[in-house]
């Protein structure tokens, strides 16, 4: 029979491995996929300065990025779909005593107000967001919306060939540098283990605009 969950342990430089629960059925959101674990594993290098920042993850799905940032010292808002709630308060839950800033998960769906999630967080975080193109405008939307002139959004994701997935992702950076710098974060950068030719990390900033 097939189980309804099961449990990937992902190790941490220092301490116990984090453990995320994963869900078999109900579509993208319910495992943790290897853009995610790259993600996370870049944090832990320290590159980008966590402890007491502000940081939203989007698209979250079992929270293992946000988690992640969250036990490096961030105060930390792990966001998705409605049906993803209770799969994400699990692991928050399985692994405070892990946590050394501080973890909460809100409903946020792309596209709509985000009000609540003012002001601008420090860090916006986003692993293998862009594989529906429905969702472009709406998530772009969101972006714009979230960001403030000082947010660093990074967004990670595996380059996939097939399908139509080469053409969104073209679409995706396209509408994406109308208001945005892209800037690639090379492969030396990431965790010597978690790295992968296919994935990759961008480090995005709001255009700064210029005049009145």
């Amino acid at each position: 029979a097939a189980m309804a969950g099961f449990v990937r342990e992902l190790e941490r430089r220092e301490g116990p491995a984090l453990r995320l629960e994963q869900r078999v059925a109900g579509g993208v959101g319910c495992v943790v996929w290897d853009a995610a674990l790259v993600l996370a594993k870049f944090l832990e290098t320290g590159a980008c300065p966590l402890a007491r920042r502000h940081v939203l993850e989007l698209g979250a799905g079992t929270g293992a990025v946000g988690i992640m940032a969250a036990t490096l010292g961030a105060n930390v808002t792990v966001t998705d779909l409605e049906e993803l709630q209770e799969l994400l308060m699990v692991n928050i839950e399985n692994n405070k005593h892990l946590v050394t800033g501080s973890v909460r998960a809100k409903v946020l769906k792309w596209g709509e107000d985000v009000t609540e999630f003012q002001p601008p967080p420090d860090y916006i975080l986003m692993a293998d967001c862009i594989y529906y193109e429905e969702s472009l405008e709406p998530l772009l939307k969101t972006l714009k919306d979230l960001t403030g002139p000082d947010t660093c959004v990074l967004c990670c994701y595996e380059q996939r060939t097939m399908g139509k997935n080469p053409e969104i992702e073209r679409k995706y950076f396209e509408l994406l540098q109308r208001d945005f710098e892209l800037e690639k974060i090379p492969l030396d950068r990431h965790d010597e283990e978690y790295r992968s030719e296919d994935i990759h990390i961008m480090n995005i900033h709001r255009k700064q605009t210029v005049g009145p």
